[in-house]
């Protein structure tokens, strides 16, 4: 008799990005200010000689998820639930950086916007 202890299987990571991004959800839904009338502005009367535009994201998933935009003097984190629409408004004409994790895929997307600039995330 072999005194080899018996495995019945792999153990089940638990996957910490997700929770973590669940947790950074919340605590964002605590003091984030979305720009509803600036953003609609913007889709429906947008200006070419204005300094700044939309970005629009779908989150089509089936989890809440934090998108990190990122661009030259501008860092902005946008809490988005599960099946809503996040947005924001940004200085135009610039390269940004967009990520966040979608469910237990990552998102990581380079993108120079110069006007309203939107996207559909599903997992």
């Amino acid at each position: 008799m072999n005194n080899y202890p018996i495995r019945n299987g792999y153990p089940i990571s638990s996957n910490g990005s997700s929770v973590n991004t669940e947790r950074e959800y919340n605590e964002l839904l605590k003091t984030y200010k979305p720009e509803t009338a600036d953003v609609l502005t913007d889709l429906l009367n947008g200006s070419s000689d204005s300094p700044q535009t939309s970005v629009s994201i779908e989150n089509k998933s089936r989890c809440n998820m934090v998108l990190t935009i990122a661009g030259n003097n501008f860092y902005r984190k946008i809490p988005i639930g599960a099946g809503k629409i996040g947005y924001a408004m940004l200085p135009k004409n610039q390269n940004y950086k967009l990520s966040g994790m979608v469910c237990q895929s990552a998102y990581n997307s380079s993108k120079f916007i110069t006007n309203s600039y939107a996207i559909t995330l599903s997992n």
